[in-house]
């Protein structure tokens, strides 16, 4: 066999440029080139849930090849990038470390080198790009598996690298990634991204990196002259690598895997282990991972849930002053420039054998906003975004007393019937979900008012007005017939509004607007 497709030297990697989208495939020296440029607008060939290890790929990449070669600044040209990137395969010379396709005793690129083996005769034979990734599907119901027949070299180049970066735990022989929290656990990440596109974010993270890169092996014991590209390395299954070992930008795989030529294209031979390739279990994903939050209570890398980044954990992540350690890609930096920032966050959420979905959020920052966080001054913006999580829960809690007592005929009572406790929950998520789309753009708005205590009573006010839409909308599903129906809306309504402004609403600044409105009425009509 001998190596093909080669990053090095062949065009492979599709892209549409900034400039009228006009498509244009690059080689990897080549695209890091663009990349400096800032011309790339996106990826054909890349899926939603490959985004971040692309992107994570591109950036570690660069900044291990700038860092070995001795320079701060990206190289100037395609030739000078491709000298940097062979490289660092000192003995690997003619870039077979470089080539989707090699022979099996030599690397291929994120596949390690398997000496004396037969990988035709490996356990899985996987013939699609989509077959190969870390996504599970469902009985084929949601996103179909083995679909993409036609596939292209760079469709197998996303794939391989999601597979390799972001993977976990599936059954027996294969083991997951390093730089996650468990098994089942995940790789989430979060990050600042400047206006502009593609290589806008990828320059400002090589740089972070390469500031940052002390710091990370002092804090994570790793190694100045560690390993660099795992996939260089023979395996066999039966070892692994141990941490220290590592550099600290270190690119890691997780999978025996080989691709090969077929008559219609590529096809991947897989096998499995009997070790991770990396031992590092006792981390709990601590690793430096640029882009991931430690939970310093718990000593572990943030694990996503089914809930993605809703605002709840999305406001702790980034206004948070105690449970999370933001991850360097997350520190906001003065040549990010003042406007049009906002935080990504991005990840898949795993569970034992599946995933449950790919979650991705961006969080603006309006200028103040971000003033206060290169300041470090994270407690006002803390205590504003834990103030609304907080009054959000309130208003959700009178509405589903006011949506309860609806679909129990307008019952007056605090214990209902099952079915009306569960058709409040169905029909108070949609509430939730209104404000969490709108949480940050709102809470932007408050920051950057005159008067920020106006602008939040405003914000009250119209979530109010948004709860009392969602009451209304479900009079339909509620009783049907004459009587009982007028009885049942007039009951929720008249629960709706006094729970708001009794003695123990949840939200006191609204029960004490309402209290100055009567009041200034009366006095108006009693001529004060």
């Amino acid at each position: 066999m001998t190596c093909r497709y080669s990053l090095l030297d062949a065009p492979l990697i599709r892209t549409r440029l900034v400039v009228d989208g006009i498509p244009r495939s690059f080689t990897l020296p080549g695209l890091f080139v663009a990349l400096q440029n800032d011309e790339i607008r996106d990826f054909p060939a890349l899926r939603p849930h490959q985004r971040h290890p692309w992107h994570a790929f591109l950036v570690q990449l660069a900044a291990i090849a700038l860092h070995r070669a001795g320079v701060a600044t990206p190289f100037p040209d395609e030739a000078a990038w491709r000298d940097a990137l062979l490289a660092l395969t000192p003995d690997d010379p003619d870039g077979a470390a470089w080539c989707l396709i090699s022979p099996s005793d030599r690397p291929a690129f994120m596949q390690p080198p398997v000496p004396g083996e037969e990988v035709e005769k490996w356990t899985n034979h996987l013939l699609a790009p989509d077959e190969l990734d870390m996504l599970v599907t469902s009985k084929n119901h949601d996103l179909k598996a083995a679909r993409m027949h036609h596939a292209l070299p760079d469709d197998w180049l996303m794939a391989l690298l999601s597979l390799q970066t972001q993977e976990g735990v599936m059954g027996a022989g294969k083991y997951g990634i390093s730089r996650m929290n468990g098994g089942y656990a995940s790789r989430p990440a979060l990050g600042v991204v400047p206006r502009g596109h593609w290589g806008r974010r990828w320059l400002r993270d090589v740089s972070a990196l390469l500031e940052s890169r002390n710091e990370i092996i002092e804090r994570h014991d790793l190694n100045e002259d560690g390993i660099t590209l795992v996939w260089t390395q023979a395996w066999d299954g039966t070892t692994s690598i141990s941490f220290s070992s590592l550099d600290p930008f270190y690119i890691e795989i997780c999978r025996r895997i080989r691709l090969a030529s077929q008559d219609d294209g590529l096809i991947a031979y897989a096998t499995g282990s009997k070790v991770a390739r990396i031992e590092a279990k006792q981390l709990n994903g601590q690793t430096g991972d640029p882009w991931i939050p430690i939970n310093v209570n718990d000593a572990k890398a943030l694990t996503l849930s089914g809930k993605g980044f809703d605002y709840k954990l999305a406001s702790e992540l980034v206004f948070g002053t105690g449970t999370y350690r933001q991850p360097i890609a997350q520190s906001l930096r003065e040549d990010d420039g003042t406007e049009g920032i906002v935080i990504l966050a991005q990840g898949v959420t795993r569970g034992k054998g599946k995933t449950e979905g790919y979650h991705e959020r961006r969080i603006p920052l309006s200028p103040k906003v971000r003033r206060m966080l290169i300041r470090r001054q994270t407690d006002r913006l803390a205590a504003a975004a834990e103030k609304r999580v907080k009054e959000i829960g309130g208003m959700r809690t009178v509405l589903w007393g006011a949506l309860a007592t609806l679909f129990d005929n307008g019952d007056v009572k605090e214990r209902f019937s099952d079915s009306a406790k569960d058709k409040a929950n169905r029909f108070t998520k949609p509430f939730e979900l209104g404000e969490d789309s709108c949480f940050f753009t709102e809470l932007n708005v408050e920051f950057e008012a005159d008067d920020p205590e106006q602008a939040h009573l405003k914000w009250l006010l119209a979530m109010e007005e948004r709860a009392k839409a969602i009451l209304k909308r479900t009079f339909d599903a509620g009783p049907r017939s004459g009587v009982q129906r007028y009885r049942a809306r007039t009951k929720a309504l008249s629960r709706f509004h006094g729970a708001l402004r009794g003695a123990k609403s949840p939200l006191p600044e609204l029960r004490d607007h309402y209290h100055e409105q009567k009041l200034h009425k009366e006095n108006v009509h009693e001529g004060v």
